[in-house]
C-alpha cells in the first residue's frame, strides 16, 4: 500500500517504528500535491522546503527519543483562515492579499508542539461564506471524485486534499456545517466539536458565536487523535471551556451495546434524495446490529433552523468583517479621494459577491427598526433550538441524520441559486446554533459513484460518544477506505 493510502494513525505508527521517516512522508505528500493540485485546486499555499525542514526537525526529535504524539511527523494541511506565523493567510479573499500573521493560532502551536508537519494552507470559500468552495478568489476547488462537481464548503480544500491523498489530515472551521458537509461530499470523516472545546484564538472570525475548528481525516480514530491534541482551555479565548485534553483515541472500543440512538423523522422527509435516505438508514442498521437501540422521534424545530442561522451568522459577519478596510493590512484600492472613499473602494473591489451579500444582509437585520423583528427573534429561536436538542438528549445518547439532502452538486449550480445553497445546510446548522458536537462519516455512494455521509450528533461535551459510535460503524464498513480514481482507488 502506498503512503497516501494510509490513515494518519497508520502513517504515524510507521514513522515511530522507523519504517518511514518524517522527511520521506513530507516529500511523498509534496509529490502528491504536485500531482493533484492542477486537478482539484485544494491548496492556496504549498510550503515545500519549509515543510521538509519542519519534518527534519521532528525526525531529529524522534531520533533523540522525544515522546511525541501518535501523529508526530504526519503531514497536515490547515484551512486558510487559520493564522500561521509568517505564512500567507488569505481567507481565500482578495482583500487580505499576501497578509502573513505575526503569530500562530493556539491550535497550530499545539499541533506543532506534538510534531505536526504543515504542508500548506488549504483553499476554501471566501471568509468561509459558502457551501461549495467556489467563492474563493483563487479559483474553485473541485471534488476529487468528479472534477465537474463541488467538494462542499467552506472547508472544501481540506476535504478534497484528504480525499485525494495530498495530506493525511487537515483542520478546518465549521460555522454551519463547513467541516461536515465537505467531508460528506468527498467521502472522508470530519468532526465539529462542542463549541468552546477548541480555542478559536487565531481563527479569522466569520460568526464568533457559531465558529468552531475541527479535524478532517479518513477515519474517526484519526479525528480522535487530532482532537486529543487541539482540545483544551486557552486563556486567550474567553469562550474556551475547561475540558481535559487527551483520552479520546484511547477510549475507542467499538462497543455501542445499549446505546440509544434517535432518528429525527423531520430530517428524513421532503427534499431528501432517496439514495441518501437509504444509505443513512443502512448506517443505522449497522449500529443496530452492533447492539445499539435505534428509533425514530419527532424534532419539529428543523423548519426554523436555516432562517435563524442566516440571520445570526450574517449579523455577526457584518460586524466581524468591518475590520477589513485597507488601512492596517491586506490589499488596498487605489485612486481614492478620502478615507471614506478608501473604505468603500477597498471593500467593493476586495470582497467577492457572496461575502458582500451576507454583509448587506447582516447590516439590514441589525439596523434600527429591524433588529427586534429579525436579529432578536433569531436569537430567541436559537434558544428554542438548543432546548429542543437538550430534551432529545434526555432520552437518547446520540442522534443520526443525513449531512446534506443530496450528493455534491455540479460546479456553478449553487452559485446560480444561492437559496438552494443555503437550504442545503439544514441538517448541519442546528449543531452550530446549539453548540453541539457532530461528525460526518462516509456511509455509501449514489448511483453515480458520489460519496454520501451520515451525521452523528452528541450532547454538549459528548465527543467520546460520537467518536465511539463512528469508530464502531467504521469497524464494520469500508466506505472510509475508498479513494477517488485520481487518488488511486483501492
Amino acid at each position: 500500500m502506498e503512503l497516501h493510502a494510509l490513515t494518519a494513525l497508520q502513517l504515524g505508527e510507521k514513522i515511530r517504528a522507523g519504517e518511514v521517516s518524517p522527511v520521506e512522508a513530507a516529500q511523498a505528500a509534496l509529490d502528491r500535491v504536485r500531482q493533484e493540485q492542477g486537478r482539484n485546486n485544494a491548496f492556496i499555499t504549498v510550503l515545500g522546503d519549509a515543510a521538509l525542514s519542519e519534518a527534519l526537525e521532528t525526525e531529529k526529535q524522534l531520533r533523540a527519543g522525544a515522546r511525541l504524539s501518535p501523529l508526530a511527523g504526519v503531514p497536515m494541511g490547515l484551512k486558510d483562515n487559520i493564522c500561521t506565523k509568517g505564512i500567507k493567510t488569505s481567507c481565500a479573499s482578495k482583500i487580505l492579499g499576501d497578509f502573513a500573521p505575526p503569530y500562530d493560532a493556539t491550535l497550530v502551536q499545539r499541533l506543532r508542539a506534538a510534531g505536526g508537519v504543515l504542508l500548506g494552507k488549504l483553499n476554501m470559500d471566501e471568509f468561509a461564506m459558502g457551501s461549495t468552495s467556489e467563492t474563493s478568489f483563487y479559483g474553485p476547488v473541485r471534488n476529487p471524485w468528479d472534477l465537474t462537481r463541488v467538494p462542499g464548503g467552506s472547508s472544501g480544500g481540506a476535504a478534497a486534499a484528504v480525499a485525494a491523498g495530498e495530506c493525511w489530515y487537515a483542520v478546518g472551521s465549521d460555522t454551519g456545517g463547513s467541516i461536515r458537509q465537505p467531508a460528506a461530499y468527498c467521502g472522508v470523516t470530519g468532526m465539529k466539536p462542542t463549541y468552546g472545546t477548541v480555542s478559536r484564538y487565531g481563527l479569522v472570525a466569520y460568526a464568533s458565536s457559531l465558529d468552531q475548528m475541527g479535524p478532517i481525516a479518513r477515519t474517526a480514530a484519526d479525528c480522535a487523535a487530532v482532537l486529543d491534541l487541539i482540545m483544551g482551555r486557552d486563556r486567550r479565548d474567553g469562550t474556551s471551556l475547561e475540558v481535559e485534553s487527551g483520552g479520546l483515541l484511547a477510549g475507542l472500543t467499538g462497543d455501542v451495546r445499549g446505546m440509544k440512538i434517535g432518528l429525527p423523522a423531520d430530517c428524513f422527509g421532503e427534499g431528501l434524495e432517496p439514495e441518501v435516505r437509504a444509505c443513512v438508514l443502512a448506517a443505522a442498521d449497522v449500529l443496530r446490529a452492533r447492539g445499539a437501540q435505534v428509533e425514530e422521534f419527532a424534532l419539529p424545530i428543523m423548519r426554523y433552523v436555516v432562517p435563524a442561522y442566516y440571520m445570526i451568522a450574517a449579523a455577526e459577519a457584518s460586524s466581524n468583517l468591518s475590520r477589513f478596510d485597507g488601512v492596517k493590512y491586506g490589499w488596498r484600492a487605489e485612486g481614492y479621494e478620502d478615507l471614506t472613499d478608501l473604505y468603500s473602494k477597498t471593500r467593493t473591489e476586495g470582497f467577492g459577491a457572496e461575502v458582500k451579500r451576507r454583509i448587506l444582509l447582516g447590516t439590514f437585520v441589525l439596523s434600527a427598526g429591524y433588529y427586534d423583528a429579525y436579529y432578536k427573534k433569531a436569537l430567541q429561536v436559537k434558544a428554542v433550538i438548543k432546548r429542543a436538542y437538550d430534551e432529545a438528549f434526555e432520552k437518547y445518547d446520540l442522534l443520526l441524520t443525513p449531512v446534506a439532502p443530496s450528493t455534491a452538486p455540479r460546479l456553478g449550480e449553487s452559485l446560480d441559486d444561492p437559496l438552494k445553497m443555503y437550504l442545503s445546510d439544514i441538517y448541519t446548522v442546528p449543531l452550530n446554533l446549539a453548540g453541539l458536537p457532530g461528525l460526518s462519516m462516509p456511509c455509501g455512494f449514489d448511483g453515480g459513484g458520489m460519496p454520501i455521509g451520515a451525521q452523528l450528533i452528541g450532547p454538549a461535551l459528548g465527543e467520546a460518544k460520537v467518536l465511539g459510535a463512528a469508530h464502531a460503524f467504521q469497524l464494520d464498513t469500508d466506505y472510509h477506505t475508498k479513494m477517488p480514481k485520481g487518488g488511486d482507488a483501492q
